[in-house]
């Protein structure tokens, strides 16, 4: 309330009028900062502005007259002006804790640090006082020089591992490795050219960095004690790389002339890694199922479109229509095979062997084709190398097995000895001596027959012309050649006669127009004594 004193009343309750016309109630400012210091003011004017009713005493004379004792002792003592107004916000600042108020705490603990703000406390740039290494200057100076490094890594240890080829480079400019892969030709694998990309190498790290996550951050110089240089790469000892242990194996020239110069190593050395080529593997042909040829059932092994072998055309040339007769025996614990004889014939253009058997009647086995043209493989010799019968195994009394049966030579024909006379360097003294001893049994004369020979010698003249009628009438006769070999298979003595039955035996076998009257009268011609036939000059009769 503000009284009016304009009307002279006194400042009593009922006394004093509002002034309805007043509109401003601010109140005056007691606050103030001087030289960022806090300074209190005591307010001049009252609310609105109007005067004080107070005493405009300072601050000074407020404190004399409160401490003043008064004179007089009647009376009501002088009150003592009211204390300096203070704002409870200046009273309490900067003023915490609570034993005033009769609330006792804790003693004090450290405050916890906040990441974030001890980030903001560091400055922004750290000025490091240079070093005696300049980088610049080992860049300018070793840019463009690399060590280069052939090692090697070997994986054969795991599972379809192997042992791969990589070269190493060292970049002297800024201390970096870097790891390209080796490839070759068909290797099977993609052309990535990298195994790491050139980075600095970390060789020693800080205990608590071991654990620290290199596939996805970076390694700063804080997590490092010692990084790879050059002087850890030696030629002959390993290197572990990214958990790979690589074996340096040799280098380059420059690289030698670098660790001369600058480390002193000149006995760098070359240490030959080349792959130690695995024994070839044997291949195996498979087991012989007796058709064919072995050369021609071999061929479907090499190739997947087999191809015929290669022949010698030359030896084919030379020994066109040239063969070697053998008449041969059974040799069999069967007693119906003891008297069974046959024809083997050796090729000597393509070295094939065919057997023949000539028919004999009442004997209860079909005669004729035993064995068609093929090659014959010696029973000591295996499929991968056979070796294959020649002329030189094929002499009187050689055993000859020919797909489990054996053959024992009897005798040969003529052509078979001149043959073994032209090449007697290919036989051996066994096979001589044979046909030594065949041809002194053949030109042996025999005593029971050279009188009657002497007598009973026909014109030669007039056999000749026989044999030149009955050529020129038999049109479809059979081969002489397997005549004669009937018939040198029942000569045993190779004599040149058989007796009448077997003569007129082996012509019924063959089908000969015994009954003409022009082979009767060559049968005569042909017959010496009452029981011996000459069946080489009847044999001439059907040659061509």
């Amino acid at each position: 309330m503000v009284s009016n004193p304009v009307h002279g009343l006194p400042f009593l309750p009922g006394t004093s009028f509002k002034d309805l016309t007043k509109t401003a109630f601010h109140r005056s400012q007691t606050l103030g900062y001087r030289n960022g210091y806090a300074v209190v003011r005591r307010p001049t004017v009252g609310i609105g502005g109007n005067r004080l009713q107070v005493n405009q005493l300072s601050q000074a004379d407020l404190d004399e007259l409160a401490n003043s004792i008064p004179i007089l002792t009647y009376g009501q003592p002088r009150q003592a002006p009211p204390a300096a107004f203070i704002p409870a916000h200046v009273a309490f600042d900067k003023k915490v804790f609570l034993e005033s108020q009769g609330i006792e705490l804790n003693p004090p603990e450290k405050m916890a640090l906040d990441p974030y703000t001890e980030l903001r406390k560091q400055p922004l740039r750290k000025y490091v006082t240079p070093k005696d290494f300049d980088q610049l200057k080992q860049f300018l100076t070793f840019d463009k020089q690399v060590l280069r490094f052939y090692a090697i890594w070997d994986d054969t240890d795991s599972m379809f591992g192997e042992c791969r080829t990589y070269i190493i480079h060292y970049y002297l400019m800024d201390d970096t490795v870097e790891i390209r892969e080796v490839h070759e030709r068909n290797d099977g694998r993609d052309p990535f050219p990298l195994l790491m990309n050139r980075q600095r190498m970390p060789k020693v790290l800080v205990e608590n960095a071991k654990n620290f996550p290199r596939c996805v951050l970076e390694i700063s110089d804080k997590e490092v004690l010692e990084w790879y240089t050059a002087k850890d790469f030696i030629v002959g000892k390993p290197l572990t790389i990214l958990g790979r242990t690589f074996f340096i194996y040799d280098c380059d020239p420059f690289t030698r002339q670098y660790y001369r110069e600058k480390f002193g190593v000149s006995d760098l050395p070359r240490i030959d890694m080349s792959k130690k080529e695995p024994p070839p593997m044997k291949q195996e042909l498979p087991p012989y199922n007796g058709f064919g040829l072995i050369e021609d059932s071999a061929q479907n092994c090499f190739a997947l479109i087999p191809k015929a072998p290669q022949k010698d055309v030359i030896k084919m040339l030379m020994n066109e229509n040239k063969v070697l007769r053998y008449l041969a025996t059974l040799e069999s614990p069967i007693p119906e095979d003891k008297d069974r004889q046959f024809v083997l014939s050796y090729f000597l253009a393509t070295d094939m062997i065919s057997i023949f058997e000539p028919p004999v009647r009442n004997s209860g086995i079909i005669g004729g084709k035993y064995l068609g043209k093929t090659k014959v493989i010696k029973p000591d010799s295996s499929v991968e190398n056979p070796v294959y019968y020649g002329p030189s195994d094929f002499f009187i009394g050689a055993v000859i097995e020919v797909f489990g049966h054996r053959f024992v030579i009897l005798d040969t024909d003529d052509y078979v000895l001149k043959y073994m006379e032209s090449n007697a360097a290919q036989y051996s003294p066994e096979a001589l001596l044979s046909i030594q001893n065949r041809i002194q049994k053949q030109e042996a004369p025999a005593p029971e027959l050279d009188g009657q020979r002497a007598e009973e010698e026909p014109d030669v003249q007039d056999m000749e012309a026989l044999i030149d009628t009955i050529q020129k009438q038999l049109k479809d006769r059979p081969c002489s050649d397997n005549i004669r070999e009937a018939f040198q298979i029942y000569d045993k003595e190779a004599s040149g006669y058989v007796d009448r039955e077997t003569f007129f035996k082996i012509c019924g076998s063959f089908q000969l127009p015994v009954d003409d009257s022009l082979i009767k009268e060559l049968i005569r011609m042909c017959s010496h004594g009452e029981d011996k036939i000459d069946y080489y000059n009847f044999v001439r009769a059907f040659s061509s």
